[in-house]
């Protein structure tokens, strides 16, 4: 695998606003988010130049981004494609994954080593990457008191956090040169993380709370999307994240629950969109799909009816298509519309609980 260009190589620095129509071409909605990282990609871009061509330490600080918001929402597609406009390695890693070191399961630097594994082991090109780090709400101080087990060692929750703090702020760590499970046997480097950008995510589902009146799942309510409540510093605090932890995210985002049209438009709008892969697959057979628009509102629906936002679009898509897949080679040749009927059938053939997942 080619390694990605470095920085000096890349030539003039993208803008925020080219940042932005980049992202744009593949995240549909979610402005503020986009416009948010846009600045903090910037903002990095800017402050690796800074200490490469004066070889030393910069004033710059370094601006990791916390993203709140439903699932669904476009948080890991947001930071992948963000990673791939800036031709620099990414690694998405789930914070439950990890323990306080000393504790079995993985310590912290094991996303290090991996991220170091998408830079093809270049620790310099490593030291420029993203690590998307997901679930972060999942880490949360869960020990607050006798009554909640005030006293025992939170490993997984506020251990992990603290763990997270040299990382994030940026420090030397020594990690393995490989992804195997017995660190003293293998070969270590150290890898400097005060150039790489971090970008938190969660969902604080207690948190990310909404008004029940106003909501609307049809087409054309513009105004029937759910009212958001501000998620403050100190509701995160209450959750159990720990001041420190949040101090090192200065960048705080949103994201908003995406609407019918907004999900319709990724159905089939973005160059890497479903029914886009869907229709390759096919061709491929010798087989031309195509969606009336019925139908692509009809997979919408059940999409937000299953309540995973852009996730659930491909699990509907994919039960839709599976004959057609299925069936494919026998069919070369031949062109399949697919209509809102033919979605319901399929959607009502299904178990019950698909719907409930």
């Amino acid at each position: 695998m080619k390694s990605p260009p470095r920085l000096e190589e890349t030539g003039p620095h993208l803008t925020p606003r080219q940042i932005h129509e980049r992202l744009s071409r593949f995240v549909i909605g979610q402005e503020r988010a986009k416009r948010a990282l846009s600045v903090a990609a910037y903002n990095h871009l800017k402050r690796l130049m800074l200490r490469r061509t004066r070889r030393g330490p910069t004033s710059l600080r370094k601006s990791n981004v916390l993203l709140i918001g439903p699932t669904g929402s476009g948080k890991t597609h947001l930071a992948r494609n963000l990673a791939e406009i800036l031709s620099v390695p990414f690694h998405v890693a789930d914070a439950t994954e990890f323990t306080e070191a000393g504790y079995y399961g993985k310590d912290v630097e094991a996303m290090i080593s991996e991220l170091l594994a998408r830079a093809n082991q270049s620790v310099d090109d490593a030291q420029r990457g993203i690590v998307f780090v997901d679930e972060v709400d999942k880490i949360a101080r869960r020990s607050h008191g006798p009554r909640s087990g005030g006293g025992t060692r939170d490993i997984g929750g506020e251990g992990v956090q603290q763990a997270l703090l040299k990382l994030l702020e940026g420090r030397e760590v020594l990690v393995p040169v490989g992804l195997g499970q017995h660190w003293p046997r293998q070969d270590s480097v150290v890898v400097d993380t005060s150039d790489i950008l971090f970008v938190c995510a969660g969902t604080f589902s207690d948190l990310h709370a909404y008004a029940a009146e106003g909501r609307g799942l049809g087409f054309g309510a513009r105004d029937a999307r759910r009212t958001r409540r501000t998620v403050r510093q100190k509701d995160l605090l209450e959750y159990g994240m720990l001041a420190e932890f949040l101090g090192r995210l200065p960048v705080v985002v949103q994201l908003e629950e995406l609407t019918p049209e907004e999900l319709l438009e990724i159905l089939s709008g973005p160059p890497d969109a479903v029914v886009r892969e869907m229709k390759e697959l096919l061709a491929a057979d010798g087989v031309e799909l195509s969606f009336s628009e019925a139908a692509l509102k009809e997979i919408v629906r059940s999409a937000v009816e299953r309540g995973s936002g852009a996730r659930g679009l491909r699990a509907v898509v994919e039960v839709v298509v599976a004959d057609l897949l299925f069936e494919a080679p026998e069919r070369r040749g031949s062109r399949v519309t697919i209509d809102a009927p033919y979605v319901r059938r399929r959607i009502e053939r299904l178990d019950p609980q698909f719907l409930q997942e």
